[in-house]
């Protein structure tokens, strides 16, 4: 299984350190799991100009291709002006419109406050279900109080991104799942 954690903004820390923990309780919990960090803010991403996503070279074209060969992707977001930041989106422009289709997908979200927390279920999740993802329907919302010196301090919050990486886990599977069955049916 290839599981995608997407730090999605090239600014600010707190979204790479709830991405680390993430990656940290998947390495622990599910060893076997094939996990990759995509760090916007280490990578040069071109704007979208409407090409085929095979088509980009470069820290653009991985990234894409990254994200097409995974089975789940955790996308995790700051919210910035009540909204998804503009690297994140331009990664969704990078994409076909059913580049998610058969994947799972999970969000999580830091913010400055908890005004931001129907962000994801307005913006985010509309995107991920036009891409045809399936969606891991509970988030995980991390707000500023719950960091301290790059680190999550709040153990309800790492108990909910323990919670996450094991939905994502389990419904990726039983997708997989699904879909050989499906395969063998058709007998050839």
């Amino acid at each position: 299984m290839k599981i995608v954690a997407l730090s999605g903004s090239n600014v600010g820390t707190k979204t790479r350190t709830a991405m680390d923990s993430t990656i940290k309780v998947l390495h622990e919990k599910y060893p076997e799991a094939e996990v990759t960090l995509l760090d916007l803010a280490e990578y040069d991403i071109q704007f979208s100009d409407g090409r085929n996503y095979l088509e980009y070279a470069g820290d653009t074209g991985y990234v894409a291709q990254t994200l097409m060969d995974a089975d789940a992707i955790i996308f995790g977001t700051p919210i910035f002006q009540a909204s998804i930041p503009a690297t994140l989106k331009n990664v969704f422009d990078l994409l076909p419109q059913n580049a998610l289709e058969g994947k799972v997908s999970s969000i999580l979200v830091t913010a400055g406050s908890a005004k931001h927390y129907l962000i994801p279920e307005q913006q985010l999740k509309p995107i991920l279900a036009y891409m045809k993802s399936q969606i891991v329907q509970t988030y995980v919302f991390i707000e500023e109080k719950d960091f301290y010196r790059k680190e999550i301090i709040n153990d309800d919050v790492m108990f909910r991104l323990e919670r996450l990486v094991e939905d994502t886990v389990v419904l990726t599977e039983t997708y997989m799942k699904i879909r050989e069955a499906k395969e063998e049916a058709y007998g050839f």
